[in-house]
């Protein structure tokens, strides 16, 4: 499936893009840009090369960003849903909280925020 092979290319990417070896690479590439302005004589071409470079970069590390949190955000939650359902006198009901309205949320608050005030 489609889906899987770039779930394969986000997590790869990603892993990359958090490299030290990614930031050099993107430090040479602006010091070899520079290094050929002059030779270009800072010419709106020359100037186009980096502007153009750079927002597809940030354009597509953007989508790898995204794809990997909402993958690791997916699995802490599983995680935690599975830590709230074996433990006995948890409400289960939090585990869909992802899913509730903003007001549903706050009230969930509310109610923690009270029974940890009551612990104390």
């Amino acid at each position: 499936m489609w889906y899987a092979t770039f779930d394969k290319i986000a997590r790869k990417g990603s892993e990359f893009a958090g490299q030290p070896i990614a930031f050099l690479l993107g430090v040479a590439t602006v010091l070899v840009w520079a290094a050929l302005g002059p030779v270009f004589d800072w010419s709106d071409s020359h100037q186009l090369v980096i502007n153009t470079g750079t927002t597809i970069v940030t354009f597509l590390l953007v989508f790898l960003i995204q794809a990997t949190q909402t993958r690791d955000t997916r699995a802490l939650h599983l995680k935690l849903d599975e830590l709230i359902r074996v433990t006995g006198p948890a409400r289960n009901r939090i585990i869909l909280a992802e899913e509730a309205e903003q007001t549903d949320l706050e009230a969930m608050r509310s109610e923690l925020q009270d029974v940890a005030r009551q612990e104390d």
